[in-house]
């Protein structure tokens, strides 16, 4: 069932998705050679509890890993695609790509956004495809109008991505958001046909993220149970808005 929030609701959801938006903006400038995930974890961890916030990700329970997962952030390198967990061993070096994706809880409503961000000075193709993977969820966002439907989402995504020669990651998808961090409907960046197109209403609130690989569509969980990589081993970006559909249009909850 699809839950559409009142207003008093949604602006809950805005201070918890400004407080996202916060922390990873701050992440994103501490990225740099010669940190490790690990160090963007302690910073995340620090600012959630100054803020009085619930990490989203943290206890987690993902039937597929068996387990919960134990970070605040998914930190992704190169060719992970999502999931990635921060460890002091994995140092980041220039021509790296790192995903960073994290979530909170403020007074029991959920905010989820995502950023990929290079590390020196990386080629070509990648800052072709940091680029395309963000222009891809502006283009979506755009959509997420009273009246439309969820493959004019979905459509935009696929369409601007595969048109400028990457794949579009199958396995992971958006998803609704609000009291829960997953909610319905499921958001994928392609137009699968077997799902519903349900029309969206003022009240819906869509966690937005394209996936998308420079090679190959294909993934691949690790031997840890959490990483997910592109099976050819290209590179990865992951961007995310949480995005509210309102009579005046997109309401994005985690940017100002």
């Amino acid at each position: 069932m699809i839950v559409r929030k009142t207003r008093a609701e949604l602006e809950k959801m805005r201070r918890s998705g400004l407080l996202v938006h916060k922390i990873l903006q701050t992440l994103g400038k501490l990225v740099q050679e010669g940190i490790s995930t690990w160090d963007l974890e302690v910073a995340a961890v620090r600012m959630m509890d100054d803020a009085g916030a619930k990490p989203a990700f943290k206890n987690y329970y993902v039937a597929a890993a068996g387990e919960r997962y134990r970070f605040v952030l998914c930190t992704s390198v190169n060719d992970e695609i999502v999931h990635g967990m921060p460890n002091p061993k994995r140092i980041l070096k220039s021509g790296d790509l790192v995903s960073i994706d994290t979530g909170v809880s403020l007074e029991g409503y959920f905010g989820d956004s995502a950023l990929t961000v290079p590390v020196g000075e990386v080629s070509d193709q990648v800052k072709k495809l940091l680029k395309v993977t963000e222009e891809s969820l502006e283009l979506a966002i755009d959509k997420v109008r009273d009246g439309n439907r969820l493959f004019d989402i979905c459509g935009t995504v696929q369409e601007h991505v595969e048109s400028n020669g990457f794949s579009i990651v199958r396995e992971y998808v958006g998803h609704g958001i609000g009291t829960q961090l997953h909610e319905e409907p499921q958001v994928p960046n392609y137009v699968d046909r077997r799902n519903e197109n349900p029309r969206l209403r003022e009240g819906m609130v869509l966690a937005i993220e394209p996936m998308v690989n420079a090679g190959r569509p294909e993934a691949k969980v690790l031997k840890d149970k959490w990483t997910a990589v592109a099976k050819d081993g290209s590179y990865s970006a992951h961007f995310e808005h949480c995005v509210a559909v309102t009579a005046d249009g997109p309401w994005v909850l985690t940017r100002p």
